[in-house]
């Protein structure tokens, strides 16, 4: 059984993600579907949603991000020595872009 401190910690966590979404959702659309993984149904969706809606999703005891470093070669460039962030950043950017959007179930 799952103890209630992990709850809350997975609930604040739930909740700061929700949050960055949706703010970037409301910034730049394309920007955070292409930063968030996420389809344009999904970020319409957060878009949308009220505080009193985040909150209680957030409250969920599942993780509602999917970290997306289930590929060797996106973790290899975010762990490489490069001689400088902005490469780094560049050359995961490439790879990530070349990764399927998340389904909106995600």
């Amino acid at each position: 059984m799952m103890e209630t401190g992990n709850t809350n910690e997975i609930g604040d966590l739930n909740l700061a993600y929700l949050l960055l979404a949706q703010r970037l959702v409301r910034e730049d659309v394309a920007s955070a579907m292409f930063r968030m993984g996420m389809s344009r149904e999904l970020a319409d969706l957060l878009g949308n949603m009220s505080l009193a809606q985040i909150v209680k999703l957030a409250a969920s005891s599942l993780l509602l991000c999917r970290f997306r470093f289930d590929d060797h070669p996106i973790l290899s460039a975010l762990t490489h020595d490069m001689k400088t962030m902005t490469l780094q950043q560049a050359h995961t950017a490439i790879l990530l872009s070349g990764q399927p959007v998340a389904a909106a179930a995600h």
